[in-house]
């Protein structure tokens, strides 16, 4: 079986997380390890601030709440992309509005947006979808002309940039995955980041149980958010590689590309011209013109010994979120269609060649 990933870990990581074990650096705020973590990951996106939570979806739980989000608030998020980011506003009682995406590279349409603001809308969640970033600049200057906060998704998108500039170090907060099949890993975990000293400390405040002084006395009612120092260890030892991950994963699209480039049916990812994807997944779309469904496609390549995954079914399709009092159920054809016929390859850069060639040897097979 070819996995569609398998994380990459290696003795630098194993001697990272023993010494921070040994150090007793296993829960609470203890150690130095998290502190080192969130400076060097907030540096490296460009920020002055990382406050490290136990998820992705923590992030953007946190994030939210630190905007001052309250229930019935309005904020648009991608449409196509993980529940998490819809979950991070519905747990906070806001109502998540979805933004259909456009067909280039798949994120969250800009010109659909203005369209979408009502009196209730507070913010945006845009999502950097499968690596490929959002056109931040034009985002940013929409947001500020309509006085929207600004929540990047980064969680697939760790080192993709937009005109030079690190995704993250745009919005007035930026949230981090550190799962184990995104860019580093710490297993679980997450990160938020941001430029902003007083959301800063609200979000330190909250993570840990609205904790401040005197101790064991809660103004605010926080969360048990709060990562390991071990976590932060494992970490800090992967973002010494994220350089070079991210290099094998831009050459691994470039070698996906040059074999299947020629197959009729099948849309690869694109690169804008100033953007840098780093191509957190290989994502494909099957047309028409291929001659059998995406579905048929990954169950011909699963008898082949390949691992796939489709799309993400579109946050307008959500049964959890159809339910919602005043969810605006809107048109999302684009992200529909997306999630009908898209699907990612195995995407561990440390795939062979002959293993590569094996995958388009199948995804041929099966287009005959």
């Amino acid at each position: 079986m070819i996995p569609v990933f398998r994380p990459v870990i290696g003795d630098e990581e194993l001697a990272s997380v023993l010494d921070a074990l040994k150090r007793g650096e296993v829960s609470g705020n203890f150690g130095s390890y998290l502190e080192r973590f969130e400076q060097r990951f907030a540096a490296y996106c460009g920020c002055k601030h990382g406050i490290a939570v136990t998820s992705g979806t923590a992030a953007l739980h946190l994030a939210v709440d630190a905007a001052g989000i309250r229930a019935n608030d309005e904020v648009l998020i991608s449409a196509s992309t993980n529940i998490a980011t819809a979950l991070g506003v519905v747990h906070n009682n806001a109502i998540p509005v979805p933004v259909d995406s456009e067909n280039v590279t798949w994120n969250l349409d800009l010109d659909l947006i203005e369209s979408l603001i009502t009196p209730r809308t507070r913010a945006i969640i845009p999502v950097h979808l499968f690596g490929h970033p959002v056109d931040m600049d034009r985002l940013i200057a929409i947001a500020q002309k309509r006085n929207l906060i600004v929540i990047e998704d980064c969680a697939e998108a760790h080192g993709a940039t937009v005109r030079g500039r690190m995704t993250g170090s745009f919005g007035h907060m930026a949230c981090f995955s550190f799962y184990a099949n995104k860019v580093i890993t710490t297993g679980e975990g997450g990160m938020v980041v941001t430029n902003d000293d007083a959301l800063a400390e609200r979000l330190r405040l909250l993570r840990n149980l609205g904790s401040a002084q005197p101790r064991f006395v809660h103004k605010v009612a926080g969360y048990n958010f709060r990562m390991t120092g071990y976590q932060a260890a494992m970490g800090l030892a992967q973002l010494e590689k994220i350089d070079h991950v991210i290099e094998q994963k831009r050459a691994l699209a470039g070698r996906y590309r040059e074999r299947l480039s020629s197959v009729r049916g099948l849309k690869l990812p694109v690169e804008a011209v100033w953007a840098r994807n780093i191509y957190w997944m290989y994502a494909v779309t099957v047309t028409r013109e291929f001659g059998i469904t995406r579905d048929e496609l990954i169950a011909r390549l699963a008898s082949k010994g390949i691992e796939t995954r489709t799309f993400f079914c579109p946050m307008n399709q959500q049964p959890c979120l159809l339910e919602i009092q005043g969810f605006r159920r809107i048109p999302c054809p684009v992200a529909d269609e997306l999630w009908t016929t898209g699907f990612y390859l195995p995407s561990t850069y440390t795939l062979t060649d002959d293993e590569l060639d094996q995958i388009r040897d199948a995804i041929i097979a099966a287009r005959a």
